[in-house]
Order: structure tokens, then sequence, then C-alpha cells
């Protein structure tokens, strides 16, 4: 993205209100640490700013607490009220807390237990309302109206905004020489703001690097629209970042200061949490290692600058039962394990040529049921050792004219199709889709509720890993000239949905 000269917030005024932000109060002077092991690993010298290491494991506290310090004595007797599903939930809890000041938080029904629990331990009220951070959002801002309660915004506030810029300030003071390159974790761009207002004023050689998951791209919808506007839909697999619209204010920002925007699969983040973990031991929640999954992205890509980067690790609010599903992402996120399909002949000897084709590799699961006499289908997955190793598996497998469909970034496969192989339909006229349903009592009931009777379920496999929204594959018996009736009953439940009926890994392990 190219920055823009159109003075639409004064940065100056920004960077005066970031060197006087009352922060230390609560938060914490967090180091930036150099990494060397990865830094050896990648050919680069990166550096953690480590942000999980404040007491409530997010740089949000910093926000919350330069906003609510400066609240006076009227507006502090009228209490505040905040929305969030996490980490500003905490900041805005402690900071209240401190500065002697009750705090309501609104946050969604979806909130994970362990959240909740750890806002109410720091004194605060709770209110579940809502599917997500909106809903819970627009409930927070009636709740301000029609009691007086002051509204503590996550992002869109130049307080909170001057909070989080001491991030960058802190960077500046500790680094040994200036950065070539900041990369830094974005939802609705409060972190990003402030830090990019600093290092322009301070050190405009350094690029600021705006880094976003693959399926929340606020910032990426602004920009191609040229101001802020709602996704339809929001992956919230990093649900630190997760937001629907990006700020106003923080857009004003960001295309002043902002040098790069860039995006990143869930299965990248997933490697870079791995890489924080065996760096520093910590388990960061999966938003707080968006920064460096852009950076080692860059990386690989040839796309980052020569010299020091430095990443922001931002939270270490994981749920404990997201782990597994993250250690089983990294792989392929780092191009460790590869998911594919092979399709071979079904007679004597054909298996054991499949075998041999595989060499030495390590298998981690092999999927197979008799279904055709002609052809059989075979789910594999499969250590690799990088990327480069995955062309090489195809090569070998076509070399023993064995056809072969790579699957490692196919969400059917790896959410679905992985546990149910072995089961085909029968020979009615399906149709299959992929839903996200939010995770609350009730939201399967919902879903049935809203369809007409007359379409079958012929298949159903529902996952979840402590996220808010469970992932659902859904069949229906339906003829072809029916399909337009159903997907028109299917919009109006509400949830994200995307047809799979073409998707060929549904065509090889579970049509009839």
């Amino acid at each position: 993205m190219s920055k823009t000269n159109s003075p639409t917030v004064n940065l100056d005024d920004l960077c005066a209100r970031i060197d006087a932000a009352q922060v230390y109060g609560l938060a914490r002077r967090t180091p930036t640490e150099y990494a060397p092991k990865l830094s050896k690993a990648l050919g680069r010298d990166i550096w953690f700013k480590r942000e999980d290491l404040q007491d409530v494991f997010s740089f949000k506290i910093r926000g919350a607490a330069n906003r609510i310090s400066g609240l006076n004595d009227d507006e502090r007797a009228r209490g505040v009220v905040a929305a969030s599903a996490g980490n500003h939930a905490q900041g805005v809890a402690a900071a209240a807390r401190h500065y002697d000041t009750q705090a309501i938080i609104f946050m969604p029904i979806t909130t994970p237990p362990i959240k909740v629990a750890a806002v109410e331990a720091m004194g605060a009220a709770t209110r579940l309302t809502g599917d997500n951070y909106d809903e819970a959002c627009a409930a927070a801002i009636a709740h301000a109206n029609a009691t007086g309660a002051v509204f503590v915004h996550p992002f869109d506030e130049p307080e909170v905004i001057a909070g989080q810029g001491t991030v960058g300030k802190e960077i500046l003071e500790q680094m040994p020489r200036t950065p070539s390159a900041v990369y830094v974790c974005t939802g609705g761009g409060g972190l990003v703001s402030g830090i990019g207002a600093y290092f322009d004023r301070h050190a405009p050689q350094t690029q600021v690097i705006a880094v976003e998951p693959a399926g929340a791209q606020t910032l990426g919808a602004a920009l191609k629209a040229g101001g802020p506007i709602a996704l339809d839909n929001v992956d919230g697999f990093a649900d630190g970042v997760a937001v629907r619209t990006f700020g106003a204010l923080t857009y004003q920002i960001c295309t002043q200061v902002v040098d790069q925007h860039m995006s990143v699969t869930n299965d990248e983040i997933c490697a870079a949490v791995r890489d924080i973990f065996e760096a520093t031991r910590t388990v960061v929640e999966p938003a707080g290692a968006v920064g460096l999954a852009g950076a080692i992205k860059h990386i690989r890509s040839g796309d980052a600058p020569d010299g020091d980067l430095v990443v922001t690790i931002s939270g270490a609010n994981v749920n404990f039962d997201r782990i597994g599903h993250m250690v089983d992402r990294a792989e392929f996120g780092a191009g460790e394990e590869m998911l594919f399909a092979a399709t071979i002949p079904e007679q004597a000897g054909a298996f054991l040529n499949f075998v041999r084709a595989l060499g030495q590799r390590a298998v981690t699961e092999f999927n197979y049921r008799f279904a055709d006499s002609a052809e059989a289908h075979v789910l594999v997955g499969l250590k690799t050792r990088d990327l480069t190793d995955r062309a090489q598996v195809i090569t070998d497998m076509a070399a023993q004219n064995i056809n072969v469909t790579d699957l490692s970034h196919d969400r059917l496969a790896k959410r679905h199709l992985r546990h149910m192989v072995g089961g085909r339909g029968d020979n009615q006229p399906e149709a299959v889709y992929r839903f996200e349903f939010p995770e609350r009592p009730g939201a399967l009931t919902q879903f049935l509720e809203t369809l007409d009777a007359r379409w079958n379920i012929s298949l159903f496999h529902y996952s979840n890993h402590g996220a808010a929204e469970g992932h659902v594959l859904c069949g229906f018996h339906v003829a072809d000239d029916d399909i337009g009736a159903l997907e028109a009953q299917l919009g109006g439940t509400g949830y994200p949905m995307a047809r799979e009926t073409d998707n060929p890994a549904y065509g090889f392990f579970l049509r009839g």
C-alpha cells in the first residue's frame, strides 16, 4: 500500500500523546528480545516484542490504562463499559479496578468461560449477549447511552491508540539499532496505528507492515473500498484480531503511516505459534503470532527487507482446548505435513507399488475403504521437510503413474474428511455445504428449524477446537432443480456457508 500525504490526523499531536501516555501504573515495559535460533533458521535477525508478558498477557492493557487514567471524577463515578471477547475486556477490567471505577463488560455468548471468569476475577461485571463482537458492542454502546457510563473503545479513539503506541516507543528505545521493518498483528488497527505513527516521526526508514488473518482482512477490505467497510464473514480463528470493520480513525492514521499490508493463513499462524513456543516456551494465542507469521511469509517469498525485523507478540490468552488443534495445523503451515488423495488401480500389487513410491517418508495417517472395482482412492498424511518436498512427493508419485491431488490447503479435507473416510452415500442426488455455527446451545436446533422438512440430511460432521465457531459439513438429498430453493432456505439461517459439492475431496471419498 502507498502512504497518503493527506493531513487527516495530526501525527505530531498523536506522538506527543504517546510520549505522555499514562500506562506504566498498570502496564510493564516489556522486552524486545532477540530470537537466535529462529534468526539462524530464517537467515534474518528476528526480534520479539513480548507483549505476552503483560499481567493480562496482551498489549490491550496499555490502551485501557491510558484511556481510563484520564477520566475525571464525574466520569469515574458513572463507570465504564466495554465490549470484548477477551484481551480488551481484561485490560479495561484491570484499569477500572486500579482507578477505582466500576466496569461492565459486554461479551458474546460464545466467549469461553475461562475468559469470562478472568474478567470477573478483576472485579468487573459481565453481560453475555450476541453471537459475536459486533452484537456485544452494539449492546455495550446502548447501555452507555442509557446510563451515562463511559464507553471505552478497543481501538478507535485517540487515547487508546496513544496507549498502544507506547509499544513502538519502547521498541525504538530497546533496539540496538533501527530495525528495517516491524510486523504488527492487525485487527481494528489500534496497535498498528500507534506504532506506525511513532515510527513515522522517529524512524521513518523503518517499514511498518500490517499483518491480518486471511479470513479477517478488515484493513485489506478498507483499502480496496477507500474506507472502512464491514466484512460479510469473519473467520474467528485468530479471535483477538477478528473484527468485522476497521476503525474510522485508525484507517485515517494507517493510510499515512503503514507501508505494507499483507495476510496470512490459519496454518501459517499455527506454524508461527510453534516457532514462538520453541523460542520462548510460551504458548501464545493465534492473534499473538500473526505478526511473526507475516515476517516468515515475507522472508520465504523474498519480500522481507534486509536487516533487523521486529514482530509484535501480542497475546497469550489461549484456550487449552485449542492447543491440540494448533499443533495439528502448525505442520501444514510450515510445510512439514502434506495431506493428499491418491488414485491407484484396485488390483493386486498396486498398494505395494504405492507404498514403495512413498519411500522413507513418515506417514501420519492413512485412510482407505473399498468402493470401486476399478480404482481405489487413498487419503494420506505425510511428513515432509518443507514446501519444496511436497512438490517432490507429487513428482515421485507421477513417476509410478499414481495420480495425486494435494489437499494440504483444503479446509473440508483437514477439518472433516480425514475423520470421515470410509462411508459413501447412496445414489440419490446430493448437495454438500460447509457452515460455521456459533458455539452456543441451540445453534443446531435453530439451523434445523429453519429448513423445510422435505430435504433429508444425508451427511453431517461437526468439529470445534475451542473457537467461537463450530465447523459443520452437511449434505442434503436434493434434486438439481430444487437446489435454488434449498440454498435460499440455507441462506435464511444466517450462518456463513460455502457449497462443497464440487470439492474433489468430497468426490473421492464421500460421493455416492
